[in-house]
This record gives structure tokens, C-alpha cells and sequence, in this order.
């Protein structure tokens, strides 16, 4: 490549990478006044299947479809609230008489466990520290106190930030209600009008990304949906094998706690160990040996089929590699933490929609100015 031709490829590079940021930046700092308008494109996204069903085979306007399928959509979520709630109420009343027995268990624990265990201890630690010369004993009541010190600064900031983030947290709940007014104002008017803002956008966009765009919209969509199907069926099964798993260990409110456990499966990394783990902790304090060996070979159950199952059901619904899902799922967690395992494949599917919409290959002909070398005469 000629010197000149190698600047022009360098400053289309600087370019490109200038508008990438330029957008990025952009994109960021108008979400943060504008969010409750990008909440309510999404929720039109995932509505628009719908209205267009009652649109075009119930026939009925737009408009209606769209309230319709609003107040479907929302009824849905206030009928499992509603569920949720009586199965808390009715788990409420169950541990209200369980747990004083268990509590009484837990209290002859520790009684055992001090008179035991931690009195010898503490009588051993005393004789040792009762042989000291006094300049020891002197430095070991510095680093008790300086411990301390630390602690009690610690627990008192903690409560002090606490009670200053109280009015915090009470004026979430008015910027909450007005979030959610505007995002579904602004669900029902971009639902309502899609397609006219479907066809603006086409017309504002050049024909090249236009082709391009519609491409990665495509598949970003397929993407999408098959990510959503993946981890619902991740879920589900979780929730089915937690749920027969309870019923041969003959656990009450089996069904509510499978169900709790399968949603809190989306919690990334933690899971269902957010369960599990205490429950287990306690039933082994509780002396109940044989449920807490259970409950563990069926955590462990769990978990093994989940971290088998989740790379090959989100590469087969996504359209990825195996291989790539797991290696996205790693890097993801090990850059952003817990988010990375749903941030890695998501990246995943972006880049892997780009390069199939030959974006890269686009701008790296534009970047290496193909089509000037091809208009100047060699």
C-alpha cells in the first residue's frame, strides 16, 4: 500500500473509531433522561407479536390492540404477584409455627457449643496470655483495642449511611410511579404507531445501512427471543427437578418453594445456592441429618445440570457455538462479575450479528479505501 494510501486508511480508522465513542457517549448519557422512553420501546417490542395477533386476525384498531394487550400483559403480572403474596402469607403462617420449635433447638446449640467448646478455648487463650511478660501483653491489648476501634468506626458509618439513604429510599417510590406512568404512555403511543415509526426510520437511514441494519435487526430479534426461550427453559427445568426432589424427600409447601427457587435461579452465579445453602447450614444445626444430606445431594444435582445444560441450551436457541458460550459466559463474569454471565453471551450474539451482516468486513473496506484504489488507475 502507497504512503498516501496508508494515512487515508489511518485516519478512516481514527475516524471510525472516533464516531464509535462519539456514539457510545452519546447513547449513555441521553439513556439516563430519556430511560423511561427506551423502557417503554422494549416493552413495545415484546408487545408488538401480540397486538399485531389481535390487529390482524381478531380485527380489531391498533389503538384497542394495544390497550388490550396492555392490560393483559399487566393483569398477568398482578394475578402472579397476587399468587406470590397468598403463598408468602400462607408460608408465613407455617413457619410462624415451625420456627419456635426450631429457634429452641438453635438456642441448645449454642449453649452447647459455648460450654463446650468456647469457655475451654477461652480458659487456654487466658492461661497463655496470663504467661506474658507485660510488654506483650501490652501490644496484644493495642491490637484488641485498634480491632475494635475499627469495628465500632465501621458499624457506625454503616448505620449512619444507612439512615441518610433512608429519604433516598423513600423518593424512589414517587420517581418509580412517574418512571412507570411514562413508560407505559410511551409503550402505548410507540406500539401504536410502529410501523409509521418503523418506515420513518427507513427513510431517514442510507440504503447501505439500511440493508445492513435490517439484517442485524433481524437477528439480533431471533437472538433475543431465543435467549429469553433459553432461560425460561433453564428455569424450568431447575423448578421440576427442585420440585421432585422436595416431594421424595417429602418437604412441606414443596410446589411454593420449587417455585421460589426456580425464580431465584436467575439470579446469576448465586442461583438457587441463595436457598440451598442456609437451608442446608440449618438443618444440620437443627440435627437433621438426613433432610440436610438430601437437600445437598439434590443442590448439587441442580447445579451439575445447570452448568451442563445452560451452554448447549443457549448456544442451540441463540445460534452459537457451544464452545464460544461457555468461553462468553467466563470472560463475562471474570470482567463484570455476576452481570457478565448474561453481558458475555449478549456481546456474543452482537458481534457474531455483525459479522453476519458483513458490518466488520464494510468497514474494513472502508477503512483500506478499496473503492478509491479501484477508481485510481494502477
Amino acid at each position: 500500500m502507497n504512503p498516501p494510501y496508508l494515512y487515508r486508511s489511518i485516519l478512516r480508522a481514527v475516524f471510525i473509531a472516533a464516531v464509535i465513542i462519539v456514539s457510545a457517549l452519546s447513547l449513555y448519557y441521553l439513556s439516563k433522561v430519556t430511560y423511561p422512553f427506551i423502557i417503554g420501546l422494549m416493552i413495545a417490542f415484546f408487545l408488538n407479536p401480540l397486538v399485531n395477533f389481535l390487529e390482524r386476525k381478531v380485527r380489531i384498531p391498533r389503538f384497542l390492540a394495544v390497550l388490550i394487550s396492555l392490560i393483559l400483559i399487566f393483569s398477568i403480572f398482578a394475578g402472579l404477584i397476587t399468587l406470590l403474596i397468598a403463598e408468602i402469607v400462607s408460608g408465613a403462617e407455617y413457619f410462624a409455627r415451625v420456627v419456635p420449635h426450631h429457634l429452641v433447638t438453635l438456642i441448645d446449640f449454642i449453649e452447647e457449643l459455648i460450654a463446650s467448646r468456647l469457655i475451654p478455648f477461652y480458659n487456654q487463650i487466658t492461661g497463655i496470655f496470663n504467661n506474658l511478660d507485660a510488654g506483650q501483653q501490652d501490644t496484644i491489648m493495642a491490637n484488641i483495642q485498634n480491632v475494635g476501634a475499627h469495628i465500632g468506626t465501621t458499624v457506625g458509618n454503616f448505620v449512619q449511611t444507612f439512615f441518610e439513604n433512608i429519604p433516598n429510599i423513600l423518593s424512589w417510590f414517587p420517581n418509580a410511579a412517574t418512571v412507570l406512568i411514562f413508560s407505559l404512555l410511551a409503550t402505548f403511543f410507540i406500539s401504536k404507531d410502529w410501523y409509521r415509526l418503523y418506515a420513518l426510520g427507513s427513510r431517514i437511514m442510507p440504503n447501505r445501512a439500511k440493508s445492513s441494519g435490517a439484517t442485524v435487526f433481524a437477528d439480533l430479534k431471533k437472538a433475543l427471543f431465543g435467549f429469553i426461550k433459553a432461560q425460561a427453559t433453564l428455569i424450568s427445568i431447575t423448578t421440576v427437578i427442585i420440585l421432585i426432589g422436595l416431594l421424595i424427600l417429602r418437604v412441606d409447601y414443596a410446589i411454593t418453594i420449587a417455585l421460589v427457587a426456580g425464580l431465584v435461579d436467575i439470579i446469576p452465579y448465586l442461583g438457587t445456592g441463595a436457598i440451598f445453602v442456609p437451608w442446608i447450614i440449618f438443618e444440620i444445626i437443627a440435627g437433621e441429618m438426613s433432610l440436610a444430606i438430601g437437600l445437598g445431594i439434590l443442590y448439587i444435582v441442580v447445579l451439575v445440570q445447570r452448568q451442563v445444560m445452560e451452554p448447549k441450551i443457549l448456544s442451540s436457541n441463540i445460534g452459537l457455538d457451544p464452545l464460544a458460550t461457555l468461553i462468553s459466559l467466563f470472560v463475562g463474569f471474570k470482567l463484570i462479575g455476576f452481570l457478565g454471565l448474561i453481558a458475555g453471551p449478549v456481546t456474543l450474539v452482537i458481534l457474531t450479528t455483525l459479522h453476519r451482516a458483513n458490518v466488520f468486513r464494510d468497514l474494513w473496506s472502508f477503512i483500506k479505501g478499496n473503492d478509491d484504489e479501484k477508481r485510481t488507475p494502477q
